[in-house]
């Protein structure tokens, strides 16, 4: 193919081959949105062009071999793709990072981090210096370059690493565009309008979080999502065709996305930009760019796997600096011609600040009352009175802390706009659609089944994909800080699936609440596969994650309060299938919302006591009944203590701490059918499970686990004839 010469693969004017138009009443009419103003003509720009692409290439080869490591064969096959993406397409301002309509770069493929940290030096990024940037791979504890981008850093809209999270976060991305406009957008007034840019490689195409995002964003017609793909046909292992022999551009385009393709991904900046171009302007579907490059262009292994995770060798990057008219005796040259073609980016950036804010001032004046929504929302705030919406009592009926759930969430949900609500196909089983909610859909769907919705509704339909579901949730969050607060919802067991995008908003500080149910051997008949015996230990150790398990009603709004007001932290809200007795209806002693954000507190006290029984979520109402048998059969006085959540008990101070579980006076007792991981920090013994389940009605699993407050009390009995036995043992952690 010639080179400037653009390849559609699908067009937007009907229906692509493999998609399912039946499905939509029409062709969407929404004005594509126009190119944006790159102010230096592309055509004035190709002399210097050569130029440009030779110097960042050699840069990233001196880069990783300066400590001889890194990525460098992926960032310098993509230079032309990053020249025409921050040149010529992209809307941002180096010196204003948080500019909120700027458009959103996320770059999947982590590895490649070089490509994103010399253009975001080049492009005028204050904090990204020369000296900063030589700091890739060095021994530096403050350096902006880490092996992988980081949200922490200018210019990093979000951490990506493991790879088809960054993809899935961009999906995400692009939905709060969507829900933004369709929520605030006014004839004349486009508040919100930025597009979203994915860079990703052959592996982030075989991974199936990757996958599923793909798949949504297709379904939901997301057209200011573009997705870049580096096709350089090399992975680790060697050539992609050694796992992968499909077609990608069939692939994309029967998941509903338009298909474009580059042939000279190397040179070719001027097709590139005009893909770009054309990506910003579809009508109604997502764009998928299939780039044609090569890894470590211009190395002696380029094309080849080694070229993926290994610097060259300084004899190999002499010759390359040779070949392109370096100097192969200096380093880290980028001369005036190079500094010159990005000079004017900073000044073009801080333009589209001022017209922005101009916008908004003229907004504020059309609409007031929408454009207070939109600022508390841009700042992040919640309503002063958030916190009333929450019911201040519960019924007293046993209820289903998943039940609950819903009781204390849907309120908040339905006045406040910023909470964006999901499940992975389980609206029936976790309580948590609202009245008259709306569904986040293209509006133009039209489903089977009648449930239909718009871009403004905050009610998403996930589907079966978990790990999806979550990544994209961090994508939301990562839009701007508390401009959304999402909530997904999901089987605790099927938090599993979801675990690395857990993880990684974890490591983010993103906020994101996540509602598991079904939490316990009580959740009965599925069996073993649904019994998530390990996980509560998996979440307990993962760092910045609230892990909550309420014991009933009162404790759930206490989860939920906790849970929103732990900014930079995501939480787990982990609740029962089953119906629990309601703890604050107990005259022996209440449950309290407000002591939940302790993590742990004294539900019975007793003076007289010879033992503290620790109840945890679902089982916090066997240890209340522990207690009451104990002293009823046995004359043995206890005491019970909630612990909803062991990190926020572990902030406590310690003599709050030693106050609420009086160890050096007794032994405390955990009482919780997990495996005991975690237990002796805060325990001397435990009631616990420590195989898989099994397949039982709940009530009949908790009997055959021993759980049933009879066979409780016995084994609690049980373990003070081990300690009599054995004083030892008291200053041992003890499974019973």
């Amino acid at each position: 193919m010639a080179p400037g010469v653009l390849t559609p693969i699908s067009k937007d004017e009907g229906p692509s081959e493999g998609s399912a138009p039946s499905v939509f009443a029409s062709k969407t009419t929404t004005k594509p949105a126009e190119p944006r103003d790159v102010s230096i003509s592309l055509e004035a720009d190709k002399a210097v062009h050569p130029l440009v692409l030779k110097t960042f290439r050699i840069l990233v080869a001196d880069l990783c071999q300066q400590f001889k490591g890194g990525h460098p064969g992926g960032a310098i096959g993509m230079a032309a793709i990053g020249m025409a993406l921050w040149k010529y397409a992209m809307k941002y301002a180096p010196h204003t990072p948080t500019f909120f309509n700027r458009d959103r770069f996320v770059l999947s493929n982590g590895h490649t981090c070089l490509f994103q940290y010399c253009f975001l030096h080049l492009t005028g990024y204050r904090d990204m210096t020369m000296e900063q940037l030589m700091s890739y791979h060095s021994e530096r504890t403050d350096a902006l370059c880490p092996g992988h981008p980081e949200i922490e850093h200018e210019g990093i809209e979000v951490t990506t690493g493991p790879l088809g999270q960054g993809i899935a976060n961009a999906v995400g991305l692009a939905m709060a565009t969507k829900n933004l406009a369709a929520t605030f957008n006014k004839p004349g007034f486009d508040v919100v309008d930025n597009h979203t840019w994915c860079m990703i490689g052959d592996a982030c195409l075989q991974e199936g979080v990757a996958l599923e995002a793909i798949s949504l964003a297709g379904h939901w017609r997301l057209n200011n999502l573009t997705v870049m793909y580096d096709n350089n046909q090399v992975t680790c292992d060697g050539s992609v065709d050694l796992t992968n022999t499909e077609n990608v551009n069939d692939k994309m385009r029967a998941c509903g996305w338009d298909v474009l393709e580059i042939e000279d991904g190397n040179y070719d900046i001027a097709g590139i930009v005009e893909a770009l171009q054309t990506a910003r302007r579809s009508r109604d579907k997502p764009t998928f760019i299939n780039i044609k490059t090569t890894i470590g262009l211009g190395s002696k292994v380029a094309g080849t796997a080694p070229a993926h995770g290994a610097a060259f060798g300084a004899d190999d990057v002499a010759n390359m600096k040779k070949k392109e008219g370096f100097d192969p005796e200096q380093h880290f040259v980028i001369g005036d011609e190079t500094r010159q073609f990005f000079r004017g980016l900073p000044e073009r950036g801080q333009k589209w600040v001022q017209e922005y804010d101009e916008l908004l001032a003229a907004y504020e004046k059309a609409h007031p009352d929408l454009a207070a929504r939109f600022a508390a929302r841009r700042n992040g705030e919640l309503p002063s009175d958030w916190s009333t919406l929450i019911p201040s009592s519960f019924p007293d009926k046993p209820t289903a802390t998943r039940a609950a759930n819903g009781l204390v969430l849907n309120p908040l949900a339905e006045k406040i706009d910023s909470f964006i609500v999901g499940t992975a196909d389980l609206t029936p089983s976790v309580y948590m659609d609202w009245p008259g909610k709306v569904d986040f859909q293209h509006p133009e769907l039209r489903t089977e089944c009648g449930i239909n919705g718009d871009y403004a509704g905050r009610y998403i339909h996930y589907g079966v994909r978990e790990h999806a579901m979550a990544a994209i949730a961090n994508g939301l969050a990562a839009f701007s800080p508390g401009t959304f607060l999402p909530v997904t919802s999901s089987f605790f067991m099927f938090y599993l699936y979801a675990a690395p995008a857990v993880r990684m908003g974890a490591l983010q500080r993103l906020q994101v609440i996540h509602a598991a149910t079904h939490d316990s051997i009580g959740m009965g008949e599925d069996g073993p596969t649904h019994q998530p015996i390990e996980l509560a230990a998996l979440f307990r150790a993962m760092p910045n994650l609230l892990f909550f398990r309420p014991g009933d009603s009162e404790e759930t709004a206490g989860c939920w309060q906790a849970a929103i007001q732990a900014k930079g932290t995501p939480s787990i809200i982990s609740t029962s299938r089953h119906a629990l007795p309601q703890q604050q209806q107990q005259q022996a002693g209440r449950s309290r919302r407000d002591l939940v954000a302790k993590g742990g507190y004294v539900l019975q006290e007793n003076e007289a006591a010879t033992v503290t029984l620790i109840g945890v979520g679902a089982e916090l109402c066997h240890a209340v009944d522990v207690a009451a048998q104990l002293k009823e059969k046995h004359g043995v006085e206890a005491r019970v203590v909630s612990m909803p959540c062991q990190r926020l008990f572990g902030r406590q101070e310690r003599s709050y701490q030693r106050d609420v579980l009086r160890r050096h006076r007794m032994p405390a007792v955990a009482i919780e059918p997990y495996a005991p991981n975690g237990w002796e920090r805060y325990a001397d013994a435990a009631a616990c499970i420590t195989r898989f389940g099994h397949s039982l009605p709940g009530k009949a699993a908790y009997k055959y686990f021993e759980f049933d407050a009879d066979a409780l009390v016995r084994r609690v009995m049980k373990y003070f004839d081990m300690v009599r036995e054995d004083e030892m043992l008291r200053r041992e952690f003890v499974e019973i």
